[in-house]
Order: C-alpha cells, then structure tokens, then sequence
C-alpha cells in the first residue's frame, strides 16, 4: 500500500515534538500515548495490526499485532485522519529528552531497522513490525535479542532516542564498534553481529559491559548518546533511599555524611 503523504515541521532542541501537516483524508499512525495535541477537524482511530491500513483478514491482522506485540510494543495503534475541509495538524513528542530522527523510507530502500521502542509515528501506509536476527550472538548479547524493530513503505516515519543523535554512512567493508544500548536504528544493508570486549580486566571493570555491537557497511547508522536505561540508571543511583537518607551527590563525605545529616 502507497503512504499517505504527509508535511511535518520538527520543533524544539532537547525535548523534540514533530508537526504533522494532513490534507483532507490524510491519515498518520502513532503509539498509543505519543499524541500531544491536535486541531479540529482530526478524528482519532484505535487500530489492530501493524498500522499500514492494508485490508488484511482479521487473522492477518492478528499475526500482525502478535508480531508488534513480541517487541514489547501494544496490539493497538492510534490513527489520527484529517475528516476536515482543509490542511489540519497533529503533534506527537517524544517520551523523554532526545532527538526525533525523520526518515522518508522510499529514499532508504523501503526499510529500516531499529531498537524496539523506538518508533514514534509514522504515514499510513507503513508497516511497524519486528524483526528477526538470526545470528546466536545477536540473539543472546546484543541487547535487544533476536528481536527489533522494522519499518517498511515509501511514506514518513519518525523515530525518537536519547541525548544527540550521529549518523554514520559506512563504506562497502568499513566497520563501527557501537555500545549496544547506543545503537537506534540502521539501513538493511548493514550487517549487525556481536563482538566480546576482550580482556578480562576490560570485561570486569571497564563499564562498558561484555559486547559491543559489530556494524559493517555500506549503509547508514544512527547512533544515540544517552540510552534511557543510561538514564534510568543514573536516576535511580540519585533517588533516595529507603528511609528517606540522600546520597551524598557532590560531597566528599558522600554517604558518611548522612550518618550526620540527623536522618539516622
């Protein structure tokens, strides 16, 4: 099925929203949740299946929502359709600080790979499913398991990450070691392995964990600076502790000082 095509506007810097211009019966699919505003005259659909809008038979539909539903995603998506006499405009944002990456997959080969949560909205007309890496190391250490994200059409799709995003157009043979909660999405042409660290001491105590992702060209890599687990991680580390104590952020007692902050 041809996308939908679709105007949009990205707005912000750190915490990025896109502006989605529809004609009269155009319609953009989206995550639940992802909607920020919208104008009158738009009409929201709750939607089964992969949102590309193709007349597949009720068990196709469920094969469908069954394969977004092993990414972690829901069975359901949201479309939003201009049922307007003029041009009327939709806002998706992204779920926390980072950037939104637009890509026009007809210009991509019709497909690109990314990590599961990162989609955010897309033309009707593009299919968002999973998938499947077939290599055992992807499978068991890359992060993300066998399993991502896809999208595939020739219509707009969005995705969002963390922190600043740098794409990388590698070379037929070139190669890029990534951390694997860095990786957000890349070309199909690119093959994606996993490779070990090497070195005890570099396993044990460089922070970096035991594997990177192993990216080989041609093709295009996005790359994000702060995964939200990262991020995750680190707010955690700095929320108080059971008791009501805090961690000492800062200070050269750091948690000997609560011992006399008159908490314990």
């Amino acid at each position: 099925m041809k996308a939908h095509e679709i105007d949009y506007r990205l707005i912000g810097e750190e915490m990025q929203a896109v502006e989605i211009e529809l004609d009269p019966q155009e319609t953009a699919i989206a995550e639940a949740g992802s909607m920020m505003m919208m104008e009158d005259g738009i009409a929201m659909e709750t939607i089964f299946g992969d949102g590309s809008g193709s007349n597949d038979s009720f068990f196709g539909k469920v094969w469908n929502a069954g394969k977004r539903a092993l990414t972690g995603e829901g069975l359901f998506m949201t479309a939003y359709s201009n049922q307007g006499m003029g041009k009327k405009k939709v806002y998706f944002a992204s779920p926390y600080p980072g950037k939104i990456i637009p890509f026009h997959l007809g210009e991509e080969g019709g497909k690109i790979i990314c990590q599961k949560d990162a989609f955010l909205c897309a033309a009707q007309g593009v299919s968002v499913s999973l998938e499947f890496r077939k290599k055992l190391g992807v499978g068991f250490f890359g992060g993300e398991g066998f399993i991502m994200q896809k999208l595939e059409g020739d219509g707009m799709a969005f995705l969002h990450a963390g922190g600043t995003i740098i794409e990388k157009t590698l070379a037929p043979g070139e190669s890029l070691r990534v951390d694997t909660g860095c990786l957000v999405a890349f070309t199909p042409s690119v093959d994606y392995d996993i490779q070990f660290i090497g070195g005890l001491k570099n396993s044990l105590f460089g922070g970096e964990g035991f594997f990177f992702a192993q990216l080989k060209g041609p093709g295009k890599v996005f790359i994000q600076s702060l995964p939200f687990s990262r991020l995750a991680d680190r707010i955690i580390a700095s929320a108080p502790r059971v008791g009501g104590s805090r961690k000492g952020e800062g200070s050269i007692l750091g948690g000997i000082g609560d011992l006399f902050d008159g908490d314990n």
